[in-house]
């Protein structure tokens, strides 16, 4: 049987949580700019969660821009989807399968732009949501007058402009309009393109005014990992003792967090779903959950990727299973990242629950991280989200980080690269050749053709240009690096680790605080 609303009753209620009959007659109170499985396995879970709860109380109507066949996979299953989780929180192994009942109806963008202006009538409609990828937030030229506009903030527009004629300028049919884009800022820049738009399409002073003080554009930020779909033979297992199949079965991992930024009442009060379940932040300032995805979990990936690949690992669920591995990333977080971070606004406790879930994370054996993919840019964001860490740490404490040099110092070995007869960049570690995809890779094949193996490191950290200060004046951070690099080149990376994650004298592995770990005895 394919998931389908006619066939809930007959579903294994011991295998999937199943939505009440009543939640089909909800109102439809949110417009969703696309049918990705980020938005499936974040926002439409909390909207979900609170339907069933009886909070929100609203259905989504989702927008479609491309041509691909999930509008009908969606019309077949009346927009049904299985949700399931999978990973691990605070140590235990956690397995769940929802249905989620969220998504009214899917219309295409495209196909029936009519459709979509037709919702801007609708006196319930209160929310947009949208992840349209980071490209889809810019400023292009468009006309909101066509059916439909080119771009996302044309649609807007256009969407809140007849909202705006509809209902006569009501201020009180303003939109609550929720970017998820992964770009710093995003309900701040959605909102001034829209603004730019308006503005160059000449639309009336009373419209303005409505568009700047009525509808609130809210920063966001989301963090949860949604693969896709299951492995085959699982999801055909999972079927099989629930009932039914479904096409549009999506997994994601059970770590969640959405945190917008507002401290308008009137927000809070439309956005009641944040209140449904754990992992929903409504906050004045959303700065702290930025920083801390930023440095403990991007940032320990980039200190981490090129280790892990000369270490011979490639995957993330690969290398933890490793302990001397998954030793270097907890210690790493805790002891080095941890401290650098914290401020006036992130204390030491929150560093530490949040590198805790990132380590749930990384474990999650159902997630198939790529290293290598990691790797993907490694200089850039080894700039972004890691120099300002090694800085505030040497600032800190007068002396380099040691895991952070090491990673550094791994950093400089992967990036070692030479150009292919294709005109790409290739680095070679135990004779296999694996691809270097940077925009630096030319420079650091000069870098390491040009110098002696004492002056790469210095050569490397002092160029301004790639990392945007003079690392190599950092107390320390050279003679750190070059130590490090050395070691990697003679010993290995294991055994590198050994010699600064191991006490010699007891053989006894270090924990994430420092301390002997005692199940070792």
């Amino acid at each position: 049987m394919r998931l389908q609303k006619e066939i809930l009753e007959n579903i294994n209620k011991e295998v999937v949580e199943i939505p009440p009959i009543d939640v089909f007659e909800l109102p439809e109170k949110v417009l969703q700019f696309g049918t990705g499985v980020l938005l499936r396995g974040l926002p439409d879970y909390f909207i979900d969660k609170a339907n069933k709860k009886g909070i929100f109380n609203g259905r989504i109507v989702v927008v479609k821009s491309t041509e691909s066949r999930g509008a009908d996979a969606f019309d077949e299953q009346d927009s049904l989807y299985t949700l399931c989780i999978r990973g691990i929180s605070e140590g235990k192994n956690i397995s769940e399968n929802n249905i989620n009942a969220s998504i009214s109806r899917v219309i295409s963008a495209r196909n029936d732009w009519e459709g979509v202006m037709q919702c801007a009538a609708n006196p319930e409609m209160s929310v947009i949501i949208s992840n349209t990828t980071e490209v889809g937030i810019t400023l292009v030229k468009d006309n909101i007058h066509a059916l439909p506009p080119e771009s996302f903030p044309g649609k807007l527009l256009a969407f809140l402009y007849q909202r705006f004629k509809v209902f006569k300028g009501d201020t009180t049919k303003g939109m609550v309009i929720i970017p998820t884009e992964l770009i710093p800022d995003n309900g701040d820049k959605l909102e001034s393109i829209v603004m730019e738009l308006a503005h160059q399409h000449g639309l009336e002073s009373g419209f303005m005014d409505w568009l700047e003080n009525c509808n609130h554009f809210c920063n966001s930020l989301v963090d949860c990992i949604v693969p896709g779909k299951l492995p085959a033979m699982e999801q055909q297992k999972l079927e099989e003792s629930a009932g039914y199949t479904d096409e549009l079965m999506i997994m994601s991992e059970v770590y969640r967090l959405w945190a917008i930024e507002t401290g308008d009442e009137k927000v809070r009060e439309t956005l009641s779903f944040s209140t449904a379940v754990k992992g929903m932040v409504l906050a004045p300032d959303i700065h702290v959950f930025r920083e801390l995805k930023l440095r403990l979990l991007n940032g320990s990936h980039t200190f981490s990727c090129g280790l892990a690949h000369l270490a011979g690992f490639k995957t993330v669920k690969e290398a933890m299973g490793n302990e001397l591995f998954s030793s270097y990333i907890s210690k790493l977080m805790y002891s080095e990242i941890g401290q650098a971070v914290q401020d006036k606004q992130i204390t030491k406790a929150a560093a530490d629950e949040f590198a805790a879930n990132v380590l749930d994370r990384f474990r999650n054996t159902f997630l198939e991280h790529q290293w290598l993919s990691i790797c993907l840019q490694y200089s850039s964001k080894m700039k972004m989200r890691n120099v300002p860490l090694i800085v505030k740490y040497n600032q800190t404490t007068g002396g380099p980080g040691s895991l952070m040099s090491l990673g550094f110092a791994a950093h400089i070995l992967f990036m070692r690269c030479k150009q292919g007869d294709d005109g790409k960049y290739y680095g070679e570690w135990n004779g296999v050749k694996y691809p270097i995809q940077d925009d630096q890779a030319a420079w650091y094949s000069k870098m390491w053709n040009e110098s002696e193996l004492e002056l790469i490191v210095e050569n490397i950290l002092k160029d301004e240009f790639v990392w945007g200060l003079n690392l190599s004046i950092l107390p320390g951070f050279v003679s750190a690096v070059s130590i490090k690099l050395q070691e990697i080149l003679q010993l290995g990376v294991l055994k590198t680790l050994e010699q600064h994650l191991i006490d010699p004298k007891t053989k006894e592995l270090y924990e994430t605080t420092g301390t002997k770990s005692s199940s070792r005895r």
